[in-house]
């Protein structure tokens, strides 16, 4: 008997009926010249683009500098962090492991891990590695990022280790929520397995493979380079992410225990290389494969719908009717054609990296910057032209949505309701001292210093607060780094007049999720050290 595909499957099958029957062929004849026209527009130092029809790169080049406090000219070599599209390279590192018989995607993760330990015994028991990479663990959104954000002393070993102090938001495999944690768990697994680091293997059995030479997996090799693309923020204003007419250099370097979630650099014409084999369904140019045509299916098989947000009217035409999350890739319809696609975001960078498989192309687009209308406006804008249809202003028509939310956000903030109320502190300042600890994010050391409170993260080298007094017993942490986005930390007394626990909150509403504070509980004491 014919076997029926799976539901989330023929889904797509049927929308990709419906796709154009044409497309076009080549890059749009001015594409340079817009790619430069909106890097003046919105203040981008420096972009990279490469594109790959039918196996053929036929776009591949740099734009602008790499740094503006030293300008070097970015060429089709020069190497941007690309955040989360990378989880797709620790997806594909899996599947060599799968074709020879070393693992299965439905293993489960104890086989591999035994001291792997989620905070229900059951999900430990049950987590597969396909659970994974799908984002539908039951944690929240973004939960432990903390644990890498904005850098990091602890070993990959460690923050896995601490997983099992992580509260989940909802039961297993009931929904979607996005996270970079157990990206982390599918790196070491492959470390447990293999005997190599993540970086050794993916090096080895990626990059080598495909003649990525340029690229790389961690910090050290990253700015070893030469022509590497330095990330570049906006500071001083009412929100993080706003202020600065131009953006300002920032040093971001990516922990090395998340590097598995989103720690690869890499240029347009290596990218080049990892789209057309992905489009080729893991087959390389010599006739051998990276993976197996099998494998290739595994990766871009709908697995878990994703929630879907409205958009204005005048972004509805980019809005998808179905949304749902492969391994290590979003899968969705677009325009009535299947997209595979992923972006990538780390601060002061952004990537892009997308895929009409039913027209043969694959497009690439990053920044050494944090304007994403330009990277997902030049995503729209390429994919439009492929499948034929009229261009439209999505660079532009995403700067006013992202202009409008800032708005929002920034009105918000100071709307009357937001305003403290003109009470407290209830304590004299050095009663609030102390040190503090959180199960999975660790010890915290609060002080009293020259009439102040300050804050002092021991696992996050170098990050440091002033709490300036908000209302009753809740501060607001000014960070010493730019990056870090302002949060309310509120002490709770018990009857007593001691602190019992302090819980945090991000200020902005518009703050990005991998400002987990609410997800911190600090109780008086200092963590015992890990075995």
């Amino acid at each position: 008997m014919k076997r029926r595909p799976p539901k989330l499957e023929w889904l797509f099958c049927a929308l990709v009926a419906l796709a154009p029957a044409a497309a076009k062929a080549d890059p749009p004849a001015d594409l340079a010249q817009r790619v430069e026209a909106l890097m003046h527009e919105y203040g981008v130092p420096g972009a990279t683009v490469a594109i790959v029809e039918n196996g053929r790169t036929t776009f591949a080049r740099g734009f602008g500098v790499t740094d503006l406090s030293a300008p070097h000219p970015v060429d089709a070599d020069t190497i941007f962090s690309t955040g989360s599209t990378g989880k797709a390279f620790t997806v594909a590192a899996l599947a060599i492991l799968v074709d020879q018989g070393r693992i299965r995607w439905d293993d489960k993760i104890v086989d591999h891990i035994p001291w792997f330990q989620m905070y229900d015994p059951w999900v430990t028991r049950e987590m597969t590695i396909r659970d994974l990479l799908v984002h539908r663990s039951g944690l929240g959104l973004g939960a432990g990022d903390l644990l890498f954000v904005p850098r990091s002393n602890l070993s990959r070993r460690e923050s896995i280790r601490r997983l099992r102090y992580i509260r989940p938001a909802t039961s297993f495999r009931s929904g979607y929520a996005y996270d970079n944690i157990l990206y982390m768990v599918a790196g070491q697994l492959i470390e447990e397995v293999t005997g190599q680091t993540w970086e050794q293997f993916v090096r080895e059995n990626i990059f080598h493979r495909l003649g990525m030479m340029h690229s790389t997996d961690d910090d050290a090799s990253r700015l070893a380079n030469p022509n590497h693309a330095r990330p570049h923020g906006r500071r001083n204003g009412p929100i993080v992410g706003t202020g600065d007419q131009a953006p300002l250099p920032v040093n971001t370097d990516i922990s090395a225990n998340v590097a598995p979630a989103g720690g690869l650099a890499i240029s347009a014409n290596d990218m080049s290389r990892w789209l057309a084999v992905q489009l080729a369904h893991g087959a390389l140019p010599d006739g051998s494969r990276l993976f197996s045509e099998a494998q290739g299916r595994q990766m871009w098989n709908p697995m878990v719908i994703e929630p879907i947000s409205p958009r204005p009217d005048y972004l509805r035409a980019i809005q998808p009717m179905f949304d749902t999350y492969a391994l290590g890739w979003d899968v969705q319809d677009y325009r009535g054609s299947r997209l595979v696609w992923h972006g990538g975001a780390v601060f002061g960078s952004l990537a892009a990296v997308a895929m009409l498989p039913d027209r043969n192309v694959g497009i690439y687009v990053a920044v050494n910057s944090e304007e994403g209308e330009v990277v997902r406006g030049l995503m729209y804008e390429l994919l439009d032209h492929y499948l034929g249809l009229p261009r439209d202003t999505w660079p532009e028509k995403l700067h006013r949505f992202k202009e409008e939310r800032t708005a929002a956000a920034i009105a918000a903030l100071r709307a009357p309701a937001a305003r403290p109320a003109q009470v407290g502190p209830s304590l004299p300042l050095a009663r609030y001292a102390g040190d503090f600890t959180d199960p999975w994010y660790g010890t915290i050391n609060v002080r009293e210093e020259n009439g102040h409170l300050t804050v002092a993260f021991p696992h996050t080298p170098g990050l440091s607060a002033t709490l300036d007094h908000w209302q009753y017993d809740t501060f607001v942490t000014r960070f010493n780094d730019p990056i870090m986005e302002p949060a309310y930390m509120t002490f709770q007394l018990d009857a007593q007049g001691h602190v019992d626990r302090i819980t945090m909150r991000v200020v902005s509403p518009v703050a990005d999720f991998s400002f987990d504070y609410q997800d911190l509980l600090f109780r008086p004491g200092t963590a015992a050290a890990a075995p």
